[in-house]
């Protein structure tokens, strides 16, 4: 049963997994702080010594994507495949493999060896895959980027040209949709070995920003270890990295949750074109950021706003500042930051005003809505307090 509010039997896939030969820590545990069971993560109720052996999977266990591409490619599969290339989507054949391997075993019902783990699963998710229309008319411009990738991703690789799965099957939007879901919130390398691998008891590991409890990796002959990254005392949570923690907008979108302990955010501005001067001053994603706390800015924030007022204004200034960025002439950036700072600081009040203004706007649009219709909407208006909250304290610590 995969509608959303059907139960998890984690209990029974617990139990699946030690008559499999899973080896867990004393005190490794799986719990919930919900009372519907909707999150279930792995933690520890005993000290655990930095370098302990947390969780030993076997390699009969785990889904990979080369395991699964080994057994269900086909030249059957080639029509399949050849839609997936059509729109651009081949990057995600290991994915699309996982999720058909997914299916397949669904299909099985308890005849599958993962029946117990696939009914473990959750059914719900926040995420941007599973948003609606809606949804995504209050999210901001990069959130809203962000969740129609992932929705056009899910929907590019369909499943309605593969032969070996059933009629009903290939026919079920909410079931490759599900499939879906639990390669893209489950999976993850280790290595560099370009296997993409799906761990039961081991894709039970939440996310950490600020520390992470455990590191991962895999013996030679495909078995499954993770242990401890640092002394670990009872009552923590062992997690994992799924990602950037300054890239809270990502994390939302993936995996449907909003990481408040990220220690910064991208600052949103997105200049009409980026250059090789723009790159060069360190415009990315993961540089251009608001931190959360403290409110500070990064210093290419401050570079890519004096650079856009000089292109508009001073073209000479702008060259004697690309001139003592590439030679580390520290001093004379400064000077030009000094001299212009009036004007860098008026442009990031106005950015910081006119987002803030974007947000309360997106906002409004969730008010009175009812919740049972648009379950995820309440997150979604927490994300977009959370980004205000943060632009604010940037806002307060300048100005």
């Amino acid at each position: 049963d995969i509608v959303e509010n059907a139960p998890r039997d984690v209990q029974a896939m617990v139990e699946w997994a030690d008559n499999c030969g899973v080896q867990k820590a004393e005190g490794f545990q799986l719990t919930s702080d919900d009372e519907y069971g909707l999150d279930v993560y792995a933690m520890t109720n005993q000290d655990l010594p930095a370098n302990s052996p947390v969780l030993f999977v076997p390699e009969g266990m785990i889904l990979s994507s080369n395991k699964a591409v080994e057994e269900l490619r086909s030249e059957e599969m080639e029509p399949a495949e050849k839609v997936i290339c059509g729109v651009n989507a081949e990057k995600e054949l290991r994915q699309y493999y996982l999720m058909l391997k997914i299916l397949v075993e669904y299909e099985k019902g308890e005849d599958s060896p993962w029946f117990p783990w696939l009914n473990s699963l959750p059914r719900y998710y926040s995420n941007a895959a599973s948003m609606t229309p809606f949804c995504y008319q209050c999210l901001p411009s990069l959130m809203r980027k962000l969740a129609m990738e992932e929705r056009s991703n899910m929907n590019h690789l369909m499943v309605r040209q593969v032969p070996f799965l059933s009629v009903e099957t290939r026919g079920n939007e909410a079931l490759w949709a599900w499939a879906y879901q639990i390669v893209y919130t489950r999976s993850f390398e280790i290595g560099d070995d370009g296997d993409l691998r799906i761990v039961p008891m081991g894709d039970y590991f939440n996310h950490g920003s600020d520390y992470s409890e455990i590191e991962l990796a895999c013996d030679e002959q495909g078995n499954f270890f993770a242990q401890t990254t640092y002394d670990v005392p009872a009552g923590s949570p062992l997690r994992m990295s799924y990602g950037d923690p300054t890239n809270p907008s990502f994390l939302f979108a993936r995996y449907g949750f909003l990481d408040e302990s990220s220690p910064a955010t991208f600052c949103k501005i997105f200049p009409p074109h980026v250059n090789k001067d723009m790159e060069d001053l360190g415009y990315a994603q993961n540089r251009m950021l608001f931190y959360k706390d403290t409110g500070d800015v990064s210093p290419e924030v401050w570079d890519i706003l004096l650079y856009q007022f000089l292109s508009s204004t001073k073209i000479g200034d702008r060259r004697a500042l690309m001139k003592a960025h590439t030679e580390g002439d520290w001093e004379t950036k400064q000077a030009l930051h000094q001299e212009y700072y009036p004007k860098t600081s008026a442009l990031l009040l106005e950015h910081i005003d006119t987002f803030i203004d974007q947000l309360d706007r997106l906002s409004a649009k969730g008010d009175g809505k009812d919740a049972s219709e648009h379950p995820r909407l309440p997150l979604i208006m927490r994300h977009n307090e959370f980004v205000r909250n943060t632009f604010l304290t940037v806002k307060n610590n300048f100005f």
